[in-house]
């Protein structure tokens, strides 16, 4: 698993792990780690499997996200984190907040689709296209980091969307197990969070807030500077 570590972070102050969503890679963090290093945050910043530099593997299962980022939190010895994640990413770092509270301070969770609880509900994802902006900013990232997309391992793909339909009760019944200062992010109506879903969230987890953007899925590159005012601070 290749990460990026930015440290060693001013005395006392409880190091950062930011985990990118499904196909991209470290790289989309790059203006908001340099941000916290520069607040005296230790940063780190991994490639999960299958992109960016990290190896392909066989297996893709979202709890198997999860895991690698916790050994990667295990190998550098950080035994209180604050996690942000956006996207697959985001359903990572809770998997992990619901593992090992006790090691999670502060938790984000940018945009992360919610499992379904059953198999009554239906997802409920918009169909509202891209608006201009956030076209330009996803080609304009693509441009700069094609690193990205060619490194994305797209098997997962299929695997990921066949995880999406499933349900799975186990990560709602865990939720309030979650001890960390949560901010959960969601984007307007062309964001990924179902609002009714995301209700029993807000509910479920003991000290949880929920941030409204107008924009789509990727609020830290299409919102950075709102993005950035809402975050850092909850950080702190």
């Amino acid at each position: 698993m290749a990460y990026r570590d930015i440290g060693p972070g001013a005395d006392g102050a409880v190091p950062v792990v930011l985990v990118h969503g499904m196909g991209g890679d470290g790289h989309t963090w790059k203006r908001f780690a340099r941000s916290l290093a520069r607040a005296g945050r230790r940063v780190v910043v991994p490639d999960l499997r299958g992109h960016g530099r990290s190896s392909h593997t066989r297996s893709y299962l979202f709890a198997e996200f999860g895991a690698d980022v916790l050994r990667l939190c295990d190998h550098l010895e950080l035994d209180r984190v604050d996690l942000v994640g956006h996207s697959l990413g985001g359903y990572a770092v809770s998997c992990i907040a619901q593992e090992r509270p006790a090691q999670v301070r502060n938790l984000v969770l940018e945009e992360c689709p919610l499992p379904l609880r059953s198999g009554g509900e239906e997802r409920r994802l918009s169909s509202r296209f891209p608006t201009a902006p956030e076209l330009w900013h996803a080609t304009s990232s693509l441009v700069r980091h094609p690193r990205a997309m060619l490194a994305f391992d797209r098997s997962m793909t299929r695997t990921a969307l066949e995880q999406f339909r499933k349900p799975h009760p186990g990560w709602w019944e865990r939720l309030p197990a979650i001890t960390a200062r949560t901010l959960v992010l969601r984007g307007g109506p062309g964001g990924m969070v179902d609002p009714d879903g995301l209700e029993l969230v807000r509910a479920a987890i003991p000290d949880c807030t929920v941030g409204v953007f107008t924009c789509g899925h990727s609020i830290h590159r299409d919102r950075y500077r709102e993005f950035s005012a809402m975050v850092q601070p909850f950080l702190v």
